[in-house]
This record gives structure tokens, sequence and C-alpha cells, in this order.
């Protein structure tokens, strides 16, 4: 973690225009391909209140469900690791390495993994950890961190992963999707053969019958989990359903919200190792429970629903702060808006505290949301805990101080309007402001600041009003210009 803050971030991020062409020709075809599925799908609204209603019942007997995952998983013949923090998780994951003396690891996607720094502990045990999701495979090759939840190198263009594979393998590649796909696939080929152990996420985890399932559309996940002798498997505790009727709800919301597929590529699932008599599966099976601060919202009126979430990354494909800044300017695992509510959370302190404040607030995440998760009312209770906790900058507690001062009377809220509109002058051009002075920089640095109007509508409204009284009302809308007959029809 950068010990710079988002601002800092957000600043160099929108000097990247590759980044930002990049980041918002993805999220808008995402975005497409979703509204056209659910449009076609039908009655999306009430799959959706569905799922809230699923989300809400297990978060809300969570004890129970995953009590009931663990009995089920080891009566199947696995062996489960709750763990406590982010430490005890990865120690966990390199006790069982260096158990059955692994050299090589091959990972599927998993930004639980990525919460734990799992990669970076296998290796200082000099276990060797390849990332076999294509994205991934990327941004390890680039020595950097997922910008995205469901596309970890959406910040990537075509000509940058042509460069990251021809420094890896030597060939002087195309920038043609199936070339560089192709290169991919040979590489790790023989890693799955190879590798001593298999590191999966978890999608889903079936509580009636322990089972774990996994959405991916490559079929790398289905290799790491089946051609190694062992299958660790690490999951949010959180990420609990109680059936597998309740999987069918998910098995539509899931795709839809995150690719705009109409159904995933391959749903895999897994219950245990493999028996005997069975001609594949792993031999032994972990599954790793990780808290690592999620059981602190549970009863928290303000917070607990953060849980629902299914990490479909919908809320950034629509949030316009992370379309242009990526998901890097967060310095944390989960970007976006669900990452600025989430990220906080689980680590309270200065550390995260500025991210709730990189957004518009305008609900557009929450309309996004297949669980209908109310992201931006939390970011809003997130800023007023930063404030409580003391944490605001003295700059800001005083621009408040004086906001409130001038709002409490309209006769102080006039004479701040007049001063501004004759103090205006002074740096305004063509009818915008553009100096940057004061606080206005962080405005007028990417924009032009309008000016104020010669005329205000409090100072309009008296003569409008009388205009109303008197019958001269406005035309309605959409009727200027109708012919006669129209308008009157409208009007009855």
């Amino acid at each position: 973690m950068s010990q710079t803050g988002i601002r800092e971030r957000a600043k160099s991020a929108l000097q990247d225009p590759l980044l930002q062409q990049a980041v918002q020709f993805t999220t808008d075809r995402l975005r497409t391909r979703k509204a056209n599925v659910t449009e076609t799908f039908g009655r999306w609204q009430a799959w959706r209140d569905r799922g809230r209603d699923i989300r809400a019942h297990t978060i809300a007997h969570l004890d129970f469900y995953l009590q009931q995952f663990a009995d089920n998983v080891r009566a199947a013949g696995g062996h489960v690791h709750f763990a406590a923090d982010a430490e005890e998780a990865a120690q966990a994951i390199v006790d069982i390495a260096k158990k059955r003396r692994a050299k090589l690891v091959v990972k599927s996607k998993s930004m639980v993994s990525e919460e734990i720094h799992l990669n970076r502990h296998l290796e200082d045990e000099g276990v060797q950890v390849v990332e076999t999701d294509l994205g991934e495979y990327i941004i390890q090759l680039a020595g950097e961190t997922p910008s995205h939840i469901i596309i970890p190198s959406i910040h990537k263009t075509r000509e940058q992963i042509r460069e990251l594979f021809t420094k890896a393998g030597g060939e002087n590649l195309t920038t043609d999707t199936k070339a560089l796909t192709g290169f991919a696939r040979r590489t790790l080929r023989t890693l799955f053969q190879s590798a001593d152990i298999g590191v999966t996420g978890c999608n889903f985890g079936i509580a009636e019958s322990g089972t774990v399932v996994l959405f991916t559309n490559e079929g790398n996940a289905d290799m790491v989990a089946n051609l190694p002798r062992t299958h660790v498997v690490i999951m949010g505790m959180e990420r609990i359903l109680p059936s597998f009727a309740d999987l069918e709800v998910f098995s539509h919301l899931l795709p839809k919200s995150a690719t705009g597929q109409n159904v995933i590529t391959y749903m895999s699932c897994f219950t245990g190792p493999r028996r005997d008599g069975e001609a594949d599966g792993a031999r032994e099976l972990h599954v790793v429970i990780l808290d690592n601060g999620r059981s602190r919202q549970l009863g928290d009126a303000d917070f607990q629903d953060i849980l629902h979430c299914i990490r479909c990354g919908a809320c950034l494909n629509v949030c316009p702060v992370y379309r242009q800044i990526g998901g890097h300017a967060y310095g944390s695992v989960y970007p976006g808006p669900v990452g600025a509510v989430l990220t906080p959370l689980l680590n309270p302190g200065p550390e995260y505290a500025d991210l709730p404040y990189a957004s518009s607030l305008c609900g557009a995440c929450f309309e996004a949301c297949p669980v209908q998760i109310p992201l931006h009312d939390m970011l809003v209770k997130l800023r007023r805990r930063h404030v409580a906790q003391g944490l605001a900058k003295r700059g800001e507690r005083a621009a408040f101080r004086g906001f409130r001062l001038v709002f409490a009377r309209a006769g102080r809220y006039r004479a701040i309007i007049r001063s501004g509109r004759l103090g205006q002058v002074l740096v305004a051009r063509h009818g915008g402001i553009d100096a940057r002075i004061g606080p206005l920089r962080g405005w007028t640095q990417t924009r032009r600041a309008p000016v104020l109007a010669k005329r205000s509508f409090r100072e309009s409204w008296p003569g409008l009003r009388q205009e109303l009284r008197q019958g001269n009302r406005p035309p309605a809308a959409g009727t200027e210009g109708a012919p006669a007959h129209e308008t009157a029809v409208n009007k009855e």
C-alpha cells in the first residue's frame, strides 16, 4: 500500500490516457452487454429481489450455515481451516505446502488470495507460484495487482500485453488476440501437469452439501483443482449459500451482472477430494475460511449488507470515478464503490479513510448491484464515521463550519451570493472560471467552474410566482409547437 492517498493516486491515473482508454472501452462493453442480456432475460428486478432475500437470510444466520458447510466438507473427506486474519490464513496454506514439500503452486483467480498476499508468503518459502487466469497471468508478469474484480488486467492494452508476453517467452508476438492467448495456453499447460498444489477461490459454498462452486470462463480452474494432488480453496466466510436451489438464482445473477453473459462458461462443483474409483480430482482437499474483519460487520445495521456482495464487479463498470481512474488508484485489493466501502471496514483507521470520498454518490452502483447493496448510503455513513473519529482535515472542518454558518440564516446566504457574484469578475472568462486558486483548484484542474448567474432562482421566484398566479403558465413539456387541437386534448 502506497503512503499517498487516493487523491494523489487519482491525479497520476488521470495523466495516463492509455489506462483511461482501456478501462472506459471495456467497462462500456460490459455495461452494454449486461443491459442487453438482462432485458432479454426479463423480470430482472424480481431476480434481484430474490437474490437480495437469499443473501440477507444467509448472512443473518451465517453462524449456522458456516458450521453446516464445514461439517459437510469434513464428512466428504475434506479439511477445514478457520482463519481469524490474513496472516493466519496465509500461514495455514504455507504449512500445507511445507507438508507436501511443494515446489510449484498453480492458482486460479482469487481476490481473497490477493487480500492475504498469498503469493508473497509462498514465494518467501521458496515456492514458485503461477497465476493461470489469463488476466492474472498478465499482471503477474507486469508485477502489478488486479485493477478490476472480474477482469484483473482491464487497464492493459493489447500492445502492452504483447510486450509482456514477448519478454516472458522470447517470441516476437503480434497483438492478435488468438496469438496472445495461444502463447499463454502453451506456457501454462506444462505447469498444470507438474504442479504440486492447486489453489482456487470460491464463488459459493453450498452449506447443505459442503460443495465448493467455481464460476469461470477459461477452464483453468478445473485444471488447477483436478490435476495437482492437493487442492486448496480459500474463501471469505460470507460466500455461503444454504442450498443448490439458491445457487440457481445466482447462476443467473452473477454472469449476467459481471460480464453480460446469459450463462457462465464453466460452473464447477467440488464436493470433497477424489473418491476411490473416480478417474480425476485432487487426492486431498483443504478449505481455508477467512474472517479478516468480516465478522465485525455482523449485527451492524449500517454495514452488515456489505457481506451480501457476490463480487460481480457490476458497480465498477458504472461508477464515474472508477471509469476515470481505474482500480490501482484505490490502493487496495478491492477497487470501485464496493472497495470504497469494504476496504475501510476490513482495515479501520486512517490508512483507507479517504476511500469513501472517491464517489459522486450518484447511486449508479446501487442500481447495478444484483443484490441491491446500498453502497451510496454506506459511503455517506463511512464519511460520517470518519468525521466522528476526528480524521477529517482541519481545513475541511473549518469549511463545513463556515458552510453551516452561511446556510443557517437566509440573510447570510443572500449576502454571500451577492459577494460571490461581485468577486467572480476577477477570475471569470467567457462564462466560466479557469483560475486555479484556493478551494477552486480541485475543480478547475480538469474542468471549468460555472459562474454564478446574474440573477438566482431565489431572486427570480417572487416574479415567477406572481406570473403563475395571474395564469401566465409556461407550456407543458412536449407541447411547444404542437397543433392547437393536440394541446387541447392533452389538457383534457
